[in-house]
């Protein structure tokens, strides 16, 4: 399977809240997330942080997808019910190793998203 499919999956599984299958398009060893504000090395606890915040999410737009090799990148629009936040967009750099996403960079606008959690964020130490 192409890097391309590979992401595009992942996000559909993501914005269906299909928590099980987006993680089989996760490597198991040598994975990183990174966030503006942010950082998990292990799958689960990504996943356990994103999906944790699926009771504000109203829906995950994907307004561009493009690839150059194992290197994915796509822009989301993150909409919300959550007043605070409303909607944040997202650029987000994938890396695809074999089948699986090793790597995920992601970029946004993070002191809505500190100051709604008060600033306890998520971090590897």
């Amino acid at each position: 399977m192409q890097a391309k499919t590979i992401v595009a999956q992942f996000i559909a599984d993501i914005q269906a809240q299909r928590t099980d299958e987006a993680k089989t398009l996760l490597v198991t060893e040598g994975f990183e997330y990174v966030g503006p504000n942010m950082r998990f090395l292990s799958p689960d606890d990504m996943l356990t942080y994103h999906f944790g915040m699926l009771a504000i999410q109203k829906d995950l737009i994907l307004r561009q997808l493009s690839a150059d090799g194992e290197h994915v990148f796509a822009i989301l629009d993150y909409r919300t019910n959550f007043e605070p936040i409303g909607d944040v967009r997202l650029a987000v750099w994938f890396r695809v190793r074999g089948d699986k996403i090793q790597t995920i960079e992601t970029f946004y606008n993070a002191a809505v998203v500190e100051n709604m959690l008060g600033g306890n964020l998520p971090s590897v130490g």
